[in-house]
């Protein structure tokens, strides 16, 4: 039986914040060996882990990242007030930097790193590149950028060896600019995906999210995905198993 490989979407997010070090941690002790993260700048150029467009459902505050220098927005709790309470009270929004130095500690993990549409829109790609670059130069064999900005990620091919595009859609892949960055990996929403036939994209494995069903991720594994991404990674890291070893 065929088990696609599992990506963990912004960290063990199931049971913990998402886009923090200690969720992205305890999915690599879970087993994950890829994990996927999220990159927005602060307002004085700071490369920090965070999805929303606004801090307000992770956060409880208002605004945006780019609204707060970083000493600032580190005052502030990642903790998902609305899941979990009290319970990662003292959790911080994560910099890039301590995303370094986690991928240090564990070789063996690769890191898809998104660049946000907010964080380019507002700071322009030069500055989004040459702030997230610099920081993950001595981790370059363990990153992945990946981005819906597929101009963005033509920019950065000069400076990046592996990227993957992000579309919403499958039809999108064939768009001529996803033809002209020659992805090494290719996301798509599972939503976005024809309900039969073969998955395949020349040159590039395919990621699809977001999965928590184990007989639909073995379906789309024998459609032809690569990776599945998800936010209960254990869980369906062990119904996998189990269902692998089923007569």
């Amino acid at each position: 039986m065929e088990i696609p490989q599992l990506v963990a979407h912004r960290g063990y997010t199931r049971h913990y914040p998402e886009n923090t070090i200690v969720g992205i941690e305890a999915a690599i002790r879970a087993g994950a060996r890829f994990v996927e993260v999220d990159v927005q700048l602060t307002r004085d150029g700071v490369p920090v882990l965070f999805h929303d467009r606004s801090l307000a459902r992770i956060c409880g505050a208002e605004g945006a990242v780019h609204d707060y220098d970083f000493e600032v927005l580190r005052r502030l709790r990642a903790s998902d007030f609305g899941r979990f309470g009290y319970k990662f009270a003292q959790v911080h929004i994560a910099a890039l930097a301590e995303l370094r130095a986690l991928l240090l500690k564990y070789p063996g993990v690769t890191a898809f790193v998104e660049l946000k549409r907010e964080s380019i829109e507002r700071f322009g790609e030069n500055a989004v590149l040459g702030r997230v670059l610099q920081e993950l130069k001595s981790v370059q064999r363990q990153c992945v950028l990946i981005s819906y900005a597929l101009e963005t990620l033509v920019a950065a091919r000069a400076q990046w060896p592996t990227v993957g595009a992000v579309i919403d859609r499958w039809r999108e892949r064939r768009q001529p600019i996803v033809h002209a960055l020659r992805p090494e990996y290719l996301f798509c929403d599972v939503d976005g995906l024809p309900r039969f036939g073969k998955l395949r994209y020349p040159g590039a494995k395919l990621v699809v999210y977001e999965v928590a069903d184990p007989r639909r991720a073995l379906k789309l594994a024998r459609r032809g995905v690569d990776f599945i991404e998800t936010f209960a990674f254990g869980e369906l890291r062990a119904e996998l198993e189990l269902l692998s070893q089923a007569p």
